[in-house]
Parts: structure tokens; C-alpha cells; sequence
């Protein structure tokens, strides 16, 4: 029904899709992460070094047996960061071969459906509940509190996904000040890239950090919304519209798959991304096992918002009633959307450096 190839593709991939990073941004305000994330910004950082350690060891047993891996590592470990926004950033880093980015959206897809669902369970299960600290305690079912969270739940859910007021001018000023700080991002990259020195690894990992336009976007971006940051809460649409822009990125850059491709490199690219996954949920339950700083509750959520994003974070607490972690499970994925461009950056130069 679609082409597989289009200008307006281009279009989507080239204009787009930097335009959706900063409104997906504008809602990041670091004073906020700061004072009100409290132990779940702790498990974050544990989770993204689970992830760091994963790609980099998933990367050194599997890179003879699939191609343009340090690449892919750095796409993985930017969205198991920072959730699916920072892969599609990633992705314009790294430009992998389009055949190997779209196998590993299938394998990520498969793996990420998997993984939710093991977020969702290890919470329920006695051995985690006996051996973990625990944020709320265990209810049974005629227990009058066992009603009031599922009540709560509700409600909270009925609020986070209800209709929003989102005004023209809204509208109007989320795309002025996106298009605005992706022009400055691109021409202000290509200035510094010309600019910077080269020659070594460390000169050339300075140069490819410091002159991507996603990394001074995201810089642009976060100083502005710290400085003026009531401007940016008061204003509506940017979520809605960046979120959009990304699924369109996610359609276009699936229309030309090859199912012979996929069949033939999904499977170990699913073990290379379970690989990660699986390093990013046990380095957050470890710390929440040896610390006891960080509940089970947390662990859980924390694992979901680096790998998944805000969203499903919030919605899993929503859904759970665990209505002290909502928004803080809302933080921890926006500090990821923050820092999922700057660490899948470093881990992917310094594997291809290694692996080339």
C-alpha cells in the first residue's frame, strides 16, 4: 500500500525527527530531577551502568557474528538509556545499514514486549518480596486498602491519560522554539566539526561528541528549560507532537524491510539486545539488594523508564497504584532522554575504535 522509498520519507528523517528531540526535552527540567526523583535518579544510574556494561560485553562476544556492531551498540545503549527517542537519535549518529537498523527494531520490539512483562511480574513474586526492600507492603484481597489502591489507581490513570488543553499558540511556539534550536543545533555542528581537532581517539571521540547536533540540542535544550522553566511548564503540545513525529520516524524506517534480512540477523541480534536488557534490570536490583536505598517498586520502574522512556515507567506505576513513584518514575525517563544521546555516544565510538 506504501512505496518503499520516498521523498517524503526524507523529509520525515531529515526534518523531523530533530525537530521532535527538543520538544520531547522541554519537559526535562533538571532542578526538577533533581529535588523531586529522589531515590528513583539513584536507580537510574545504576540501571544505565547495567546498561553501559551490557552493550559492551554483548558487543565483545557477538561482533564477529554480526556486522556494524559498536554501531548498533551505541543505538542499543542510548534507548536502553533513554527509550525508543534516543534510538531514533542514535541511529542519524551512528548510520548503521538501513536492513540492520530495521532487524533490530524487530528484535528490540519482540524483546521490549517480553521485558515489560517481566517488570510487571517480578514485583508479584515471593522470592523478590521476601529477599527486596519493599515501598508498599503486600495486600490481600479482602484487605480494605487492597480496594482503595485499585480505586487510586483508577483515578490516577483516568488523569494521566485524559485529554489536555493545548491551545494554537501552543502549538505555534513548541515548533518555532524546536525548529529554532535544531537549525542552531545543525549549522552550530557542522561549525564545531570543522573547528575541533582530530587525530587520535581521544581527539576524534571530542570531535564526534561536541560537534553532533543531537548532543547541542540537548544541551540547548535543558539550559533553557532549567532557566526559564515556568515558561516551558505552562507550555502544552510538546509531548503529543514530538511523540508523533517519532512514530512517523518508526513507520518510514520499517516500509523497506527485508524479511529475508530480519529472519537471518533478528535472532542473534535478540540475544545481543537481551544481553543488555537483561544487565540494565540486574544491575538496579543488585544495587537495590546491597544498598537498600532503592525498593523493589523502584528497581522495577527505574529499569522500565531507561529502557522503555517515561511512559510506560508512569504507566506501569499508574496502573500498579504505586502513587508515590509516578512522578518520579516520570523523571527518571526524561534525566534518560537527557542522557541516553551522551552515553550511547561514548560506548559506541569507544567499541568501534576497538572492534576497527
Amino acid at each position: 500500500m506504501l512505496p518503499t522509498s520516498s521523498p517524503v520519507y526524507d523529509t520525515i528523517t531529515s526534518y523531523l525527527v530533530p525537530v521532535a528531540v527538543p520538544m520531547l526535552l522541554f519537559g526535562a527540567n533538571i532542578k526538577k530531577i533533581r529535588l523531586e526523583s529522589g531515590r528513583m535518579f539513584l536507580a537510574f544510574w545504576f540501571a544505565a551502568l547495567g546498561t553501559s556494561v551490557g552493550a559492551i560485553l554483548a558487543t565483545l562476544l557477538l561482533h564477529r557474528f554480526i556486522p556494524e556492531l559498536g554501531q548498533l551498540a551505541g543505538m542499543i545503549t542510548a534507548s536502553y538509556v533513554g527509550g525508543g527517542v534516543n534510538f531514533v537519535a542514535a541511529a542519524f549518529i551512528f548510520h548503521p545499514s538501513d536492513y540492520l537498523t530495521n532487524a533490530t527494531i524487530v528484535a528490540d520490539n519482540l524483546l521490549m514486549a517480553l521485558f515489560f512483562f517481566l517488570y510487571i511480574l517480578i514485583p508479584t513474586l515471593p522470592f523478590f518480596r521476601k529477599h527486596f526492600p519493599l515501598s508498599y507492603p503486600v495486600l490481600t484481597a479482602d484487605d480494605p486498602q487492597t480496594s482503595e489502591a485499585g480505586e487510586n489507581a483508577v483515578e490516577s490513570t483516568s488523569t494521566y491519560w485524559g485529554k489536555k488543553e493545548i491551545s494554537l499558540k501552543d502549538i505555534a511556539v513548541t515548533i518555532a522554539i524546536s525548529v529554532s534550536i535544531a537549525a542552531v543545533g545543525s549549522k552550530l555542528g557542522d561549525l564545531l566539526y570543522r573547528t575541533i581537532p582530530t587525530g587520535g581517539f581521544l581527539l576524534d571521540m571530542i570531535n564526534t561528541i561536541l560537534s553532533n547536533q543531537y548532543f547541542i540540542m540537548t544541551v540547548i535544550t535543558v539550559t533553557l528549560v532549567a532557566v526559564f522553566s515556568e515558561f516551558f511548564d505552562q507550555l502544552a503540545s510538546a509531548q503529543e507532537i514530538g511523540t508523533f513525529f517519532v512514530y512517523l520516524f518508526f513507520i518510514v524506517i520499517a516500509l523497506p524491510a527485508s524479511i529475508s534480512d530480519i529472519l537471518k540477523n533478528a535472532p542473534l541480534l535478540f540475544v545481543f539486545c537481551a544481553i543488555i536488557a537483561f544487565f540494565n534490570l540486574a544491575s538496579v536490583l543488585i544495587a537495590s539488594k546491597l544498598t537498600h536505598k532503592i525498593s523493589l517498586e523502584e528497581a522495577v520502574l527505574a529499569a522500565n523508564a531507561t529502557v522503555g522512556g517515561p511512559t510506560t515507567a508512569a504507566a506501569m506505576a499508574i496502573s500498579k497504584g504505586w502513587q508515590d513513584h509516578i512522578i518520579p518514575s516520570l523523571l527518571c525517563g526524561l534525566t534518560g532522554y537527557i542522557m541516553g544521546n551522551f552515553i550511547g555516544i561514548f560506548v559506541g565510538n569507544l567499541l568501534i575504535a576497538y572492534i576497527y
